[in-house]
């Protein structure tokens, strides 16, 4: 086994993390050792594990971290049923390309329209920065739409179609709107996102997008 790794998986110490969001990384992780993490883990939900070329990143999410992905779920969610848009919840499922070395576990996932075994949007809640590349990962993995929130959202959608034209973004361009759901209003969602009451922030959200 890799140095270093098996402090990683070891329950005495996963069970043992503060409240304040942690990452652990290490290098030279064979997939193997990966794929065993993971099973390790599969009863746990408070981890998300990353994997890109022998790379590999565990994260303990904060307290505040799970409270914006809840939030951000919560209002995509509503507006998708609102709407009666169909589609797929599928929340931190594992995504893995052994061929293509990649793996990650988004904060939240969803297959808009019919389900799919890769999900369209990946979404992220960037509270410490990590060592892997998350649009690399999500690439590799195909999924067309990722959407990072880092106090406001960020939205990168994949253009297979012309690759090398997006280079430092990996294939992805940066747009203000997003192509899965062009009628939502980004800045309204934003804007609720950091309202830290609850109520007052789904009246403000539903009444933006009658």
């Amino acid at each position: 086994m890799v140095s270093g790794l098996k402090e990683f998986i070891d329950e005495s110490e996963l069970l043992h993390i503060d409240d304040p969001e942690e990452r652990h990384t290490t290098s030279g992780v064979d997939w193997q050792i990966y794929e065993a993490l993971l099973a390790k883990l599969e009863n746990n939900s408070h981890y998300r594990v990353t994997y890109l070329d022998g790379i590999l990143e565990i994260v303990s999410p904060s307290k505040r971290h799970e409270k914006i992905k809840t939030r951000i779920a919560f209002l995509i969610e509503f507006y998708l049923f609102k709407k009666q848009i169909q589609h797929t919840p599928m929340g931190s499922t594992t995504l893995r390309n052994k061929l293509k070395t990649a793996g990650a576990e988004p904060d939240e996932c969803y297959c808009i329209g019919e389900e799919k075994d890769i999900p369209d949007l990946a979404i992220e809640v960037i509270i410490t920065s990590g060592s892997i590349n998350k649009l690399e990962t999500y690439r590799r993995l195909g999924v067309k739409e990722v959407w990072f929130w880092d106090n406001r959202l960020k939205i990168y959608h994949l253009r297979e179609e012309i690759p090398l034209k997006f280079l430092s973004t990996h294939g992805y361009e940066q747009i203000d709107q997003s192509e899965l759901l062009p009628e939502l209003d980004i800045s309204l969602l934003s804007e609720c996102i950091l309202i830290s009451d609850q109520i007052q922030a789904i009246s403000k959200f539903e009444a933006g997008i009658k």
